[in-house]
């Protein structure tokens, strides 16, 4: 982890350039006032950074660094890159993004251009290095952020489609390997030069999109690490550098983006009001996107931005105020905040920055909402998130860098996700393909994880096993010990190597559950010619060749003799897997003349470890009972929490661990302390001594922050 000031640093991005009139120093104050530590500055306004081509105006946010310093706050400095001036985009026309229509985007939003053309390069470094060698040894900057929310759009443009040919040619060498390894006998499509590529615009065949999807990511990867590059030029030893990530971008890999980055950060959004409220109200057809509804949603939004790098990272965007659309307005209740803030610096965040300082007067975010509404006048949201400044002015270097616990580890994929979103497996309630099945197959198995008390820490498959590194990822024998449950749903993309890794880690001693679709198809998206999951059906003593949608949930009931107890409402959903089991133990079945043939679930000793297929998406009821059998007791300790209570535990770097213990509801609540804990954020004039056993409350809208004795 790169090294950061002590503590959990508390801020928001901060845009004096867009206020009516000077505000500076009562800004600036206010915020020392509510304990800020940071502010982001600069990366939207390349038009005023250089107004010009060649002429540029960098004095104006000078003041600002020197007023922050002045207050003991650290500045992080983004470069404008995202944001093209319409003078460049007049004098060169050809970077504006060509989109897959062959339309090219036009001015009056953002990330509107080619990032890898070489007009647009050229323009991007010289600004950026103007604006370093002016104010990175400032002692206010800590950190760079480069960009920002990179890989919105997919790039048709010539000069990319061009560099993917050469990519292809570089890859596999020559156009009869091509058609061997994509299977271009099909539909006639065998090339004879590699001029008969055709463009991605229309394309239906699934090795060339995945090969496109990839090719893109990387072009994002490729244009971070360059700018990256630049800045590391002008930057002290003890500055990081960043870029905030929006998740769900279409050309980003964020495991791969971050690789030339010092720390990850994300940018997690989430509804407010009662869409926090445990028991959560969210139904199960609700598709996560750039924001999240439900609680679980938000945790997992942490846990995928602590994924990137697996370490603590850095929130440079989250709720101030109303987000989103003018006509979505629904700021937190009291405490939500503070409430939401806690969430993520359990799950290891050590950054929580607003978007933004003020309201806007103008612009397409007038009514995204800041921490200072319109009149600029201090209010509720203020006096609210000054509360939480506050906690972390507390809670000082105890809350900073924290390390998640896991009872239960889950693997991601982003080619499988990639894949899933053109050719999908489910459907959507009409019978159309459904674009989000990846996440529909993902989800259930995370929030059914979440709702039954469990932790979960996420990896991307390469952080298991990288095929293209000898050396990459972990042993099996060692992730065995570290991730003893591990999920494997929806990687639909696998190589043979990384489906051999899962059955040495079983082997290994780890628990091993297979989710619907893994190991189908292999790196190029052919469906495999063997019984799945492939190169694991012995390991798993079960196989399958048919498959089928599921119109509406499916009740199932647990196999005789099961271990894993279902409640009475326990379901099937999407899918059905026709499972076979050779030599494994049923625990499922489903309740249907049909699919009553097969199990739901299969479970079988493999090593020492054991191999479970799953062979639905599982609904709810099913999901948490199936989580509460992986991790019979949670590493929390928490017990018999009531329904609108969460804990979260983890470890900071001098090994003291914490309990984040939050209540998302109306009604006070009372719990019992697992065990000896001071309170963390309690009364300077009292020790905070909880002994275990004793009654712990928390009121409306609550959170409460331990530390074990």
């Amino acid at each position: 982890m790169f090294p950061l000031p002590p503590r959990v640093l508390f801020g928001a991005a901060y845009y004096p350039e867009y206020q009516p009139y000077d505000r500076l120093k009562q800004d600036l104050d206010l915020m020392a006032e509510a304990k800020f530590t940071v502010i982001r500055v600069g990366e939207s306004v390349w038009s005023t950074w250089e107004p010009e081509d060649g002429r540029f105006e960098l004095e104006w946010l000078h003041p600002v660094l020197d007023a922050a310093h002045e207050r003991g706050i650290c500045v992080v400095l983004g470069t404008p890159t995202y944001a093209v001036p319409p003078w460049l985009a007049r004098q060169y026309p050809e970077i504006a993004t060509q989109q897959p229509t062959g339309r090219r985007m036009t001015g009056g939003a953002r990330q509107e251009a080619d990032f890898t053309h070489a007009a647009f390069r050229f323009h991007a470094e010289r600004v950026t290095r103007a604006i370093l060698a002016r104010h990175a040894a400032h002692p206010a900057v800590i950190g760079f952020q480069v960009d920002n929310e990179p890989g919105l759009h997919l790039p048709h443009n010539h000069g990319v489609f061009q560099r993917f040919t050469d990519h292809l040619r570089a890859e596999y060498g020559d156009v009869e390997t091509l058609n061997r390894e994509w299977g271009l006998v099909y539909w006639s499509h065998r090339l004879t030069t590699w001029a008969d590529l055709w463009r991605p615009e229309g394309n239906q065949q699934p090795q060339y999109d995945v090969a496109w999807r990839a090719f893109q990511a990387r072009q994002t990867s490729e244009f971070i690490a360059w700018q990256a590059g630049i800045v590391r030029e002008y930057a002290r030893p003890e500055q990081f550098v960043t870029t905030c990530i929006a998740y769900e971008h279409p050309a980003m890999d964020d495991d791969e983006l971050t690789d030339s980055l010092d720390v990850t950060a994300g940018n997690p959004y989430y509804d407010m009001q009662d869409a926090l409220t445990l028991p959560d109200p969210t139904p199960d057809a609700h598709t996560q996107e750039w924001k999240t509804t439900g609680v679980w949603a938000l945790y997992r939004s942490a846990d995928r931005i602590f994924s990137s790098r697996q370490e603590p990272f850095l929130v440079t965007e989250t709720n101030a105020q109303a987000i989103s659309g003018t006509s979505e307005n629904r700021p937190a209740f009291d405490g939500q905040w503070r409430q939401a803030a806690w969430a993520m610096v359990s799950r290891g965040a050590r950054m929580i920055e607003y978007w933004h300082w003020h309201t806007l007067h103008f612009g397409t975010e007038t009514y995204w909402g800041g921490i200072l509404p319109h009149s600029g006048r201090p209010g509720r949201i203020y006096h609210e998130l000054a509360r939480l400044g506050a906690d972390f002015e507390t809670a000082g270097a105890l809350a900073a860098d924290l390390h998640p616990d896991a009872d239960i580890t889950m693997v991601h994929s982003m080619p499988s996700k990639w894949l899933m979103q053109k050719y999908p497996p489910l459907a959507t309630p009409d019978g159309t393909p459904d674009g989000a099945s990846y996440q529909r197959i993902f989800d259930p198995f995370y929030r059914g994880a979440f709702e039954s008390g469990r932790q979960v820490r996420i990896l991307h498959a390469r952080q298991l096993h990288d095929p293209r590194d000898d050396n990459g990822g972990l042993a099996p024998e060692l992730a065995a010990r570290r991730h003893p449950v591990l999920v494997v749903p929806g990687l639909h993309l696998a190589e043979d190597s990384t489906l051999e890794w899962l059955r040495a880690y079983a082997r290994a001693g780890g628990h091993l559950v297979l989710g619907p679709r893994t190991g189908y198809a292999d790196q190029e998206a052919r469906a495999r010619h063997e019984p799945t999951p492939a190169r694991l059906t012995t390991a798993a003593g079960a196989y399958y060749d048919e498959f089928s949608n599921l119109p509406a949930p499916l009740p199932l009931h647990a196999a005789p003799g099961s271990p894993l107890t279902l409640p009475q409402d326990a379901t099937a959903t999407h899918w059905v897997e026709g499972l076979t089991a050779t030599s494994a133990t049923v625990l499922a079945e489903y309740d249907h003349p049909h699919f009553g043939r097969w199990p739901a679930v299969t479970t079988h000793p493999h090593g020492a470890g054991r191999v479970t297929c799953v062979g639905t998406v599982p609904g709810r009821g099913f999901a948490r009972a199936l989580a509460a059998w992986l991790a019979p007791t949670p590493v929390s300790g928490w017990r018999d929490l009531p329904a609108s209570v969460t804990a979260a535990t983890g470890t900071n770097p001098d090994g003291r661990r914490v309990h984040v213990v939050h209540n998302w509801s109306w009604e006070p609540v009372e719990v019992l302390a697992p065990t000896d804990l001071t309170d963390v954020l309690t009364d300077v004039l009292t020790d905070g001594a909880i002994a275990a056993g004793a009654r712990i409350r928390l009121g409306a809208w609550d959170v409460r922050v331990f530390a074990a004795s």
